[in-house]
């Protein structure tokens, strides 16, 4: 019995080992000194995550319809299944409704319906990096208040959608719909017969933005940009990121290889940081967002401190010196 064991774990052990090793990591070595974090301040965050409290997300019954927010910075998340989908600032998906229409445009979701699928308001908005800014507009609702359209479709969250990047109201009744960035379905096969079936919230951990300065850079599940710090290390693997630093620079926390679109899967490891903090790795390189950053499409961290910079798909520093 003792030996059975004592071979399975050293089997686990060595698997363990070669996975750490794998960019060159070493164990017990000394948290890294050299901090170079910038001087902007850590973006205020909404005490209750955004939408609603308790149980998180924009919440349910008429306290949730009474508190129609406008999107802000409006952004584009890319779904598997979906393609590219339409959020607010905070990632939250945008829906439009089959029973709507765009030409006049007329919402047909009041009462109960809206207690449901509250409605976006029309106040804030700004168009998405990419987009065309002209398909922006608003409605007037029976009740008086303003709602935001894309290509005259009036927008909404769905009360189920709870975290940024879910998409739990695709399908729903078979007459809503996550919103494309130009106001049409995002789903291919949305006018098919078996359009109702609901989209799992599986939005990309990882995918590509193009930012018209930048070019093609990482963002996260949120839509924030994804930065790399030139005093870390890949081989081996260390950071030079830690204590206040990680206040203004967060790590990006382990992804799924499966929830990566267009993003080089070398060396996508996890980094088992000395602080004990677990961190993603592009080709073996730490990655961070930036707390400067209050919305999607930011790119408040580029240049900062002349040693973090965006990351390219293939992991590569956007626009630092050569």
């Amino acid at each position: 019995m003792n030996t059975w064991r004592n071979a399975s774990l050293a089997v686990t052990a060595a698997a363990l080992l070669t996975l750490t090793t794998a960019c060159g990591q070493e164990q017990g070595s000394a948290t890294p000194n050299g901090q170079s974090v910038g001087n902007a301040a850590p973006a205020q965050q909404p005490a209750d995550g955004g939408y609603g409290s308790g149980g998180g997300g924009y919440g349910s019954g008429k306290e949730a319809a009474a508190a129609a927010k406008p999107a802000g910075q409006l952004g584009v998340q890319a779904s598997k299944k979906l393609g590219k989908v339409l959020t607010d600032s905070e990632g939250f998906t945008l829906y439009r409704f089959d029973k709507d229409t765009a030409n006049p445009p007329k919402s047909n979701c009041d009462g109960e319906c809206a207690d449901i699928w509250p409605v976006v308001a029309a106040g804030g908005a700004t168009a998405a990096a990419g987009t065309d800014a002209s398909l922006l507009g608003e409605v007037v609702r029976t009740d008086g208040s303003k709602q935001l359209t894309v290509d005259g479709w009036p927008m909404y969250r769905y009360a189920k959608d709870t975290a940024p990047g879910q998409i739990n109201g695709q399908g729903v009744g078979g007459t809503w719909f996550a919103s494309a960035p130009d106001g049409k379905k995002a789903a291919a096969n949305a006018d098919s017969a078996g359009a109702g079936a609901a989209e799992p919230a599986d939005a990309a951990g990882l995918s590509v933005r193009k930012d018209p300065e930048l070019g093609d850079i990482v963002v996260d599940k949120r839509g924030m940009t994804v930065y790399r710090f030139t005093k870390d290390t890949a081989w081996p693997m260390k950071t030079a990121c830690t204590g206040d630093c990680l206040k203004k620079w967060p790590v990006v926390e382990p992804v799924s290889k499966n929830s990566v679109e267009g993003v080089t899967k070398k060396g996508f490891v996890t980094f088992d940081r000395p602080d004990g903090i677990k961190q993603q790795t592009i080709d073996c390189w730490p990655i961070y967002t930036f707390a400067g950053d209050e919305k999607p499409g930011d790119v408040n961290g580029q240049g900062v401190g002349g040693t973090w910079f965006a990351v390219s798909p293939d992991s590569k520093l956007v626009g630092a010196p050569k």
